[in-house]
């Protein structure tokens, strides 16, 4: 049936049957694909957070399926969908989630394990936090290469109440589980920019500029100086909202 979707009522109707094609692709035909747009559909459409939680979660689970685990983890995290908010459980999921290949849930289990603060109920644990954002960067998360590289811009000390962010010669004597490289910081940093973070893109032109990591290139650095505002631009501009952006999006 072809529907009008400049008519309320058609698009209303047509709504309607998309979430009975989930359900049935999902309960019925048991296909985790189906079951993750089913979940979007809920929380998108529906505005139903706590039935949208248990899909994702089910369809984490017992399909195992990445992105679902991505989701409930989120869910978890913040308490959204009448899960309590609790880092170490939605950590779990993250790490399933990592398991199975997701490279979102693979980026927030490594900013778990390796963030400090009052509100993280997680075992600081930077050697594995690492090899989850690695594992992310590598499937060409921008996010994780950004993060990775602001690691090695500053290191990451073994006792974060010793460290300095604004003295940084106050840091030379202090252990360090990963110790400032700034031609690491410069390697994940353009890889990050590649992949479309204009931050990190911001931030190879400057370390073009300073020669910082890389030897000095003014060329190299206004040439990626363009390629951030030209991102910043597009991100700006840019307002589109995707319904089933599940399957191909964070």
């Amino acid at each position: 049936m072809a529907y009008d979707l400049k008519q309320e009522e058609e698009v209303k109707e047509y709504i309607e049957n998309l979430g009975i094609e989930y359900r049935f692709g999902c309960y019925k035909e048991k296909k985790p694909e189906v079951c993750h747009l089913l979940g979007d559909y809920l929380e998108a459409i529906k505005k139903d957070f706590n039935k949208a939680a248990k899909v994702f979660k089910s369809n984490c689970l017992d399909y195992n399926f990445g992105k679902s685990c991505l989701k409930i983890g989120n869910y978890t995290l913040v308490g959204k969908g009448n899960e309590k908010g609790d880092p170490a459980e939605a950590l779990t999921y993250f790490e399933k989630g990592c398991s199975l290949n997701e490279p979102g849930a693979c980026l927030h289990a490594g900013m778990l394990l390796t963030a400090t603060g009052p509100n993280i109920n997680i075992k600081r644990d930077v050697p594995r936090g690492y090899n989850y954002l690695k594992k992310s960067c590598d499937s060409n998360d921008d996010m994780a290469c950004h993060y990775l590289s602001g690691m090695y811009m500053t290191g990451v000390p073994k006792n974060v109440a010793d460290f300095n962010p604004h003295r940084p010669e106050k840091n030379k004597n202090i252990d360090f589980l990963i110790k400032p490289d700034m031609k690491q910081a410069f390697t994940f940093a353009k890889k990050a920019c590649e992949c479309g973070n204009m931050y990190a893109c911001a931030n190879v032109s400057m370390m073009y500029k300073k020669g910082d990591g890389v030897e000095k290139n003014e060329t190299e650095s206004k040439r990626y100086f363009e390629i951030a505002q030209t991102l910043q631009k597009a991100h700006e501009t840019t307002k589109e909202i995707k319904f089933q952006q599940g399957l191909d999006g964070k």
